[in-house]
């Protein structure tokens, strides 16, 4: 079987309202992600996927969308992502996009349709129940975001079910109406270029079609979020799910048969397999949960690979925009350390904007918090906003993230702590210097890029295995550990996580300092 660009290649994830202000209002935008593709080009990076910029209340930022098939005027205009995929694809950058499958804004054409009466045409394409016999809601669904997940629509009498906002309906995807309008969404954006999609929320796609409770959670305790007191076994991960999947593939593959199809869905590794049906790569963000050590780690790896259905593909995700950053997790010394685990394990890595420089979360004082999550479940750490905070290109008033009179939509501190771009970006020793060269890296060696992989050991906090193909062979040893620790290795360091250790020679051992890995040739 012949690779595929994708698995190749490194996914670049850019969270738009915080990657590059053009217009100066203080939110980012298209252009200013066309502005920064140079950028990219140069950090080696394949493909650029853009969270949502569709029409917006913005209740979610962005996953509550009001029209599928437009630019929301705050991040520009179809004609500027026309000009964006032109030049990504004249610098052979791919573009992917969100696509929101499983909820639209309650202000989209189809649910203020839905909801003006119990016989609109359009009543069956959202989820509605009668109160239960007394009243109240259907069942005891809640809601991702807190509280009841069925909220009552007084004129008609009838709940409709949202996963997460009230203000974000879900859709019913067992109607072909449904499945066809949702199809057509992917086909106008395949149309317009784009060479793939990450696809929201897919758990929450189908539910259960008898509305049953669903069960609590024995492991739940207070500090949790409230929607782990039940286990959601009725309404997400439904056996259905992954044949909804298999369907957008089927789009996905009539148009852009080269296209990628990325599936978010937080499950655990078992049940994530199910989801090859009809994604390329089913997101695995177990790197994102897992105790940070060398066994536990080791341990996910061999389970993950293990698990895997033949001829599928691996994928890793250190961090995205749901979740605490890989800087404040593991500290940036140790965030080295994970860059050289993400970009050498096989399978297609996909990267958060701004890790590569080491950004760390953002303080957001509570009278700035935007996150709707944090706002309805606060004080227990499930606020996103730190981890959105915008992109610190320069050492320059608001980080050269948008002009010195503007407000930025999140905290933009200043102070020579925080690293930016501009720092880093003749600096051998940087973070942003380490990225690029492991990029470059996985695209020069077949052994790093689709090679084999074969795990060593995970003793005394050193998590050590080969990277291989017919004719090479690469073995990586990471100290994951605050203490220096000996690995057996004989050959050449071919990079460290820091510098001056390239083409060291090894005659049976490797002194790995504090928190530094090393690729070694024989």
């Amino acid at each position: 079987m012949s690779e595929s660009w994708w698995q190749r290649g490194t996914v670049y994830q850019i969270y738009p309202r915080s990657f590059m202000d053009s217009g100066g209002d203080g939110v980012g935008d298209l252009n200013g992600i066309t502005a920064k593709l140079p950028y990219l080009q140069d950090l080696g990076v394949d493909a650029v996927w853009i969270s949502p910029f569709y029409p917006s209340p913005m209740a979610d930022f962005g996953y509550d969308v009001t029209d599928h098939t437009a630019v929301d005027p705050l991040f520009g205009t179809l004609t500027d992502f026309y000009k964006l995929v032109a030049e990504a694809h004249r610098r052979d950058l791919r573009i992917l996009v969100d696509f929101v499958p499983n909820h639209t804004s309650d202000r989209h054409p189809w649910f203020v349709d839905a909801r003006s009466t119990k016989d609109s045409l359009r009543r069956d394409w959202y989820l509605w129940a009668d109160p239960r016999p007394g009243g109240g809601p259907p069942n005891n669904w809640r809601s991702v975001f807190g509280g009841p997940a069925w909220t009552l629509d007084e004129p008609t009498g009838q709940y409709y079910y949202h996963a997460y906002l009230p203000e974000q309906p879900d859709v019913n995807w067992r109607n072909p109406e449904v499945q066809q309008a949702q199809s057509d969404v992917m086909r106008f954006w395949l149309d317009r270029g784009v060479d793939g999609f990450r696809v929201d929320a897919c758990r929450q796609l189908i539910k259960d079609d008898q509305l049953r409770d669903n069960p609590p959670n024995p492991a739940y305790h207070p500090g949790l979020p409230p929607y782990d007191a039940l286990l959601p076994v009725y309404s997400a991960d439904r056996p259905e799910t992954p044949g909804v999947l298999a369907e957008l593939r089927r789009v996905l593959d009539e148009h852009h048969p080269d296209g990628l199809l990325i599936a978010e869905v937080y499950a655990p590794v078992e049940r994530l397999m199910r989801y090859y049906l009809g994604a390329h790569l089913p997101s695995n963000m177990h790197l994102i949960s897992v105790p940070y050590e060398a066994d536990s780690i080791a341990a996910l790896i061999a389970r993950y690979e293990a698990a895997l259905p033949p001829d599928a593909w691996p994928n890793w995700v250190l961090g995205n925009h749901d979740r605490s950053r890989i800087a404040t997790r593991v500290g940036p010394a140790q965030a080295r350390v994970a860059a050289m685990l993400l970009l050498t394990l096989r399978g297609t890595p996909i990267l958060y904007y701004g890790d590569e420089i080491g950004l760390p979360d953002v303080p957001v004082p509570p009278d700035l918090v935007q996150d709707p999550f944090e706002r309805r479940v606060p004080g227990i750490g499930v606020g996103r906003d730190p981890a959105r905070a915008p992109m610190r290109w320069s050492p320059a008033p608001n980080a050269g993230f948008c002009p010195p009179h503007a407000t930025p939509w999140l905290p933009v501190p200043d102070g020579a702590e925080w690293p930016n771009v501009h720092a880093q970006q003749d600096d051998p020793g940087s973070v942003l210097a380490l990225y690029r060269d492991l990029i470059a890296l996985r695209r020069c060696e077949p052994a790093l890029s689709t090679g084999d992989f074969t795990l060593l050991g995970a003793e005394a906090g050193v998590l050590s295995y080969l990277r291989r193909n017919h004719d090479r062979t690469i073995m990586v040893g990471l100290n994951l550990t605050a203490a220096p620790r000996d690995l057996p290795a004989t050959g050449t360091i071919m990079l460290g996580t820091r510098p001056g250790r390239v083409g060291e020679r090894l005659t049976g051992m490797v002194r790995l300092r504090a928190n530094e890995g090393v690729l070694v040739i024989p």
